[in-house]
Order: C-alpha cells, then structure tokens, then sequence
C-alpha cells in the first residue's frame, strides 16, 4: 500500500445501544453458572460474537433452542412479543437487552394500532429488527422499502401512521417519506423521528469527510444494515473506491492516496486500529467530528435490580474481583468490557 492520508470520521464505532447490550451479557457471563444463551446475535458484528461464543455464549434463533431453567439474554434489535413471553417462561433469569430507540418505535406500533391506524413501515423486512417490530400489530402493519413500494400501497380507509426501522439510511428513508406524504396527506409521523440519532451521525460524518478522499473504508458486518447503509452512501457520494471490511486482513493490498475510515455502530474500536495498522498513512491521520455523542443507556431495570440485589460489584474493565466500581459504569467501554473478560479465562 501506499496511503498518504487518513481521514477517521467520528463520530464511528459503538453506539450507546451496542454498549449497554454488550456490557449486560458480559455481566451475565460473569454472574451465572453454565451457557447463558442469547436470542440472536447481541448485536450485528462477527468479533463481537465470536467473542461471547468463546466465553460460552450461544446464540439461537429459536427460544425453543434454548434448555429449560438457562439464563437468556434477547439482543439489541428488539423481539416479537410472543418471542419475550417465551424467553420469560423457558429462562431461570431473563435480560431484553432491547435498544431504547426500538423500544419507542415498538411502542408507537402499538399506540397506533391501537387506535385503529394502518401503519405503513419502513424497513428491511428480513432484518430482526424489522421482524420484532411488524411482530408487535402484524394485522396493521404494511411494510415498505423503496418509493415504489409506497405508491403500490393500496387505498386505507383508516387514519395511516409512518413509522421506520432505526438503522436506515437517511436518504433513503427520505424519499419514501416524501411519496407517503403525498398519498397520504394526513399521514402521522412521530414528533422526533424514528431513525436512530448514531446512525445518522455516522452517515453525516462520512458525508463530511467523503469528497477528499479517493478511497473509503467502512468496518463492519455485512448482516448491519447501518454499515451496508454507510457502504450505499459512500458510493453515492462518488468515492470511487469503496469497501466494507470485517478487519484489517479483508483489505486489497493497492489502496493508495487519501483514504476515508469509518465503522458501523456495532464495530469494537479495536477493528477501526487494526485497520489503521494496516493502511499506515505516510502523512499521518485526521479525525473530522461533527458532533460529540455522550448519550448513555442504562442496563435493562430488571439487571439493574439485580445488580442492586446481589451486592456484586466489579470493574468490568479488569474483569476482575468485587470493587467500588459498579459493574455497569458509563466511564468503561464496552470493548474493555470484553477484552477484560476474555482476559481473565
């Protein structure tokens, strides 16, 4: 390789949900005896699983999988209703380690359909999110993707809502908001949109950085919509070389000139520096911000309780005996979480 430059996009990497699942299955691990079980992955990146797995996680895509009386942890991307009462029932202790912001849209699902609203929802209809969401009012729900899916919707006679998967693009969701205003006039959307606060940053991050740079490098998973969606954007913006890579080893060996790095939010910063390793910019590397993120989701109120109620606490980040440091703490990364973990096996 022979890379002048790298231009790291911040905000990148973790979101404040991928943090909190990801510090709530490791106390998990730490707590309980035997497998704990997780219903599909924690979240959407292949180090971040492989990781649990080799700290005794498994991961299924069926409750059913999962051995009466094991501990069950539901991941970050949110679950059918029906998939929690199972988890509850079948679990000796059961974590929705569900993302806040999925919550809310689950939540406005109900609410509409409650009051009698079709529900036109945007996103991908195979990604888990979108399943656990159209779960929640399956007989109100129509899900869309794209502008002609919209004007192939039929006519409602009901009041229609507008709801949206979290991690969608934002130029895609735009396009499909403006041809459902236009069929639907009196169509209700949300006072503070659906799509999630980090994925827009790291879009607009990239989109800040993208014209300088004649190559763009994403890191993360190809099952992340919101990496595949920073992938979309950069090759819209004109980069004429793009790639999305799971790490450092993925990368051709020819890049050159001035190149752009970012990562999906379920990416560990620790792929984001094996990939600078990697690049090693004769010319050094700038860090473009936009925005500062310091939002924080706190564990789940039912692992929280009992966190409270066993007395237990510890320094995730040496993964190490009982401290003054609760076990969930905002200061400690979720990497150090696990790299502590793994660490003391």
């Amino acid at each position: 390789m022979n890379v002048d430059k790298v231009i790291l996009a911040a905000p990148r990497g973790f979101c404040a949900g991928v943090e909190m699942a990801i510090k709530a299955l490791a106390w998990l691990v730490r707590t309980f005896d035997g497998p704990v079980y997780c219903y599909h992955e924690i979240v959407h990146n292949k180090l971040v699983v492989r990781r649990f797995e080799q700290l005794g996680v498994v991961f299924v895509d069926d409750i059913s999988e999962v051995p009466p009386g094991h501990p069950i942890m539901l991941s970050a991307h949110g679950s059918a209703p029906e998939v929690v009462a199972a988890a509850t029932e079948q679990a000796s202790y059961m974590v929705d380690a569900v993302c806040p912001l999925v919550t809310k849209v689950h939540h406005e699902v109900k609410v509409r359909a409650g009051k009698g609203y079709r529900i036109v929802y945007v996103g991908h209809e195979d990604h888990e999110e979108a399943v656990g969401t159209m779960a929640v009012a399956p007989e109100a729900i129509h899900p869309v993707e794209s502008v002609a899916d919209v004007e192939a919707l039929p006519e409602f006679g009901d009041p229609v809502a507008l709801l949206a998967q979290t991690t969608l693009s934002h130029r895609d969701w735009e396009g499909v908001l403006h041809s459902a205003r236009e069929r639907f006039p009196d169509m209700w959307t949300p006072g503070r949109s659906d799509l999630c606060f980090a994925t827009t940053n790291r879009q607009a991050a990239l989109t800040a950085i993208a014209e300088r740079c004649s190559t763009v490098v994403i890191v993360g998973s190809s099952n992340s919509s919101n990496t595949r969606a920073l992938e979309k954007l950069a090759r819209e913006l004109g980069c004429e070389n793009v790639y999305r890579v799971n790490r450092a080893s993925e990368l051709p060996d020819d890049i050159t000139g001035m190149v752009g790095l970012t990562a999906g939010a379920s990416a560990p910063e620790e792929l984001i520096n094996e990939v600078l390793d990697r690049l090693a910019p004769t010319g050094g590397i700038e860090e473009v911000s936009i925005t500062d993120e310091d939002e924080y989701f706190p564990p789940p109120r039912n692992l929280r309780e009992l966190i409270e109620a066993s007395g237990s606490l510890a320094s995730f980040s040496l993964g190490g005996p009982p401290s003054p440091i609760p076990m969930v703490d905002r200061k400690v990364a979720a990497s150090d979480v696990l790299d502590g973990l793994i660490a003391s096996r």
